[in-house]
């Protein structure tokens, strides 16, 4: 009967953690999701967006939001619930019946292995696509409205390849330009380039023409023909109107280009053997390079370059178990025929595809610098790699730290909560960000430079569920007096008589 019973008491302590995991996950999410909102609502209301676009950029920005906060929630959620049970003599009375601290830990350490297991799939899967989406809307967004999107000190292009503006300061909101320089390159037959002191930018009524009040300038015309005429006029006040200038938000259907973070862990794991591949090709012409020229001065035969080994494009059991379920649920992809040229006198023959000229390395020196690069192209995706999969396991690190904190100071009641989550959350997302760094420039491994707060908090969680074997958690005290009085007696025991 000792089964059943022990079967129970799992299911009713995974129960008790599911309604603060989504309290708290939905706190979290709306806080950030908040904040998201007041940094960016100005902008995209300033280019007249319909709403559904507006929210759709906050829609597309939920599911980086949930990655940040759902192991926030369940630490959360962990300290919470263990520290309610410890308070209300339920641990207590679990230790009593003969039930250790690590069977009691043992669901709720199971049910964060799964929530982690779920956050990585969210990180591979959902994650890219939506920061793709986004990152595509955003471009759609700041290709509306060029008075919005123009840049101080840089040579905007307004209409492409037609007409370019430059100004040493731009008003966002009220459209005032000042030392303002235009090149008008549309008539092929002439080249302006027009300066003025100040100006103003509007639209007319159908929202696809940009007018431009130009105030106290110059035009500076030159007219293909007459390369000997210059023509220099000066204005007090010129009206310039560009034409054909879109204020419609025009989507892009597809957009092929896609970052580290749109990435999936399979499509990085390609682009690191990629990287692999050209760092070792790098190494080998190098080496090849010296032999030829060593056998050359000794008046040897050149040695026949070795054949290079085939890349891998497997992936690991993951990507493999992925393409094998991708290759199952999709219909297959046509396959492209081989083109055959009919010769004279019958029969065909076969085109080979076009074959790219091979470059001979000049040196070792060139070979250096595309080894480096190919190393920190690698190191770069193998961070973004890294980091999806460490962030997804932090569920099961925090409430591997939560257990512990929270049985150890059963009353600690909010204050335990806030003050417990705010300091591991600094530190594992300050670490997160500053390993990212590192790693990405070479100077800590990707692994270490991801997982290094993760093993951090893992070893002192392991280590306070072995104090707390050796000490029953119990109801009595327990709240931040103790921290505060062992804090005060080891300062105390240190200090030198």
């Amino acid at each position: 009967m000792a089964r059943p019973a022990v079967r129970i008491l799992s299911r009713y302590l995974v129960r008790q953690h599911v309604a603060p995991l989504a309290f708290s996950l939905s706190a979290l999410t709306a806080l950030m999701l908040l904040n998201q909102i007041a940094k960016q609502l100005g902008n995209l209301v300033g280019k007249g967006l319909p709403a559904s676009v507006i929210m759709e950029v906050f829609v597309l920005s939920v599911p980086f939001i949930i990655a940040m906060t759902l192991p926030m929630a369940v630490l959360v959620a962990v300290l919470h619930t263990m520290s309610r049970l410890a308070a209300d003599s339920e641990i207590t009375a679990m230790t009593a019946n003969g039930i250790s601290v690590s069977r009691i830990a043992r669901p709720v350490l199971l049910g964060a292995a799964v929530v982690a297991l779920l956050a990585f799939l969210w990180n591979d899967q959902v994650l890219p696509r939506s920061n793709h989406r986004l990152r595509t809307l955003l471009v759609d967004i700041q290709r509306k409205k060029p008075s919005l999107a123009l840049k101080e000190q840089v040579i905007n292009e307004v209409v492409p390849g037609q007409f370019f503006l430059r100004a040493a300061r731009i008003d966002q909101a009220t459209n005032r330009l000042r030392d303002v320089t235009i090149y008008d390159l549309g008539d092929a037959d002439r080249r302006r380039i027009i300066t003025a002191d100040s100006g103003h930018m509007g639209y007319t009524p159908g929202q696809t023409d940009l007018y431009l009040t130009l105030y106290v300038g110059d035009i500076q015309e030159l007219r293909r023909g007459e390369e000997a005429q210059f023509n220099r006029t000066f204005f007090q006040t010129n009206l310039v109107r560009v034409r054909n200038v879109s204020n419609q938000l025009v989507r892009t259907g597809e957009d092929d280009y896609r970052g580290d973070r749109e990435m999936t862990v399979c499509e990085m794991a390609q682009v690191v053997d990629a990287a692999t591949d050209d760092a070792r090709d790098a190494h080998r012409d190098a080496e090849a390079t010296v032999q030829r020229d060593l056998r050359r001065l000794a008046g040897l035969g050149p040695v026949p370059a070795p054949p290079a080994p085939a890349p891998d494009t497997t992936g690991g059991p993951y990507c493999r178990l992925l393409g094998r379920l991708t290759r199952w649920l999709l219909p297959a992809q046509a396959q492209a025929q081989t083109v055959q040229v009919p010769v004279p006198g019958g029969g065909a023959r076969v085109v080979p595809p076009p074959s790219i000229p091979l470059v001979t390395p000049g040196g070792t020196s060139g070979e250096l610098e595309r080894v480096d690069g190919a190393q920190r192209r690698a190191a770069v995706y193998l961070v973004e790699i890294h980091k999806k999969v460490a962030i997804a396991v932090a569920c099961f690190v925090f409430a591997l730290v939560g257990v512990p904190v929270a049985l150890r100071f059963p009353r600690g009641g909010a204050g335990l909560v806030i003050g417990t989550s705010v300091f591991v959350f600094a530190i594992y997302y300050v670490g997160l960000i500053g390993g990212e760094d590192l790693g990405d420039r070479l100077i800590v491994s990707p692994f270490l430079s991801m997982w290094g707060p993760n093993l951090l908090f893992g070893t002192l969680g392991l280590i306070g569920l072995w104090v707390m074997r050796r000490a029953s958690p119990t109801a009595r005290g327990g709240d931040w007096s103790d921290l505060r009085d062992a804090v005060v007696g080891l300062v105390r025991r240190r200090r030198p008589a």
